[in-house]
């Protein structure tokens, strides 16, 4: 799953070890997050979303890869 979390977080001027802080993860966490190698559980990304006062859908970009039938 892409994500944004690096531009905003750069936006409030927070360093990944001062969000990895924030949300009460590592920074090797925030960098993989922001490094599209790990996806964050659901809990990790609403806190996300939170410390960085945005909903879940400006933070985190969503495709659906389903089976192609409709």
């Amino acid at each position: 799953m892409k994500n944004k979390i690096q531009a905003y977080r750069k936006t409030k001027g927070l360093s990944q070890e001062e969000l990895a802080q924030k949300c009460k993860v590592s920074r090797q966490t925030i960098n993989a997050i922001e490094n599209d190698k790990y996806d964050p559980s659901l809990q990790l990304a609403f806190t996300l979303s939170h410390v960085l006062g945005l909903s879940i859908e400006e933070l985190f970009i969503f495709k659906y890869e389903g089976d192609g039938s409709k």
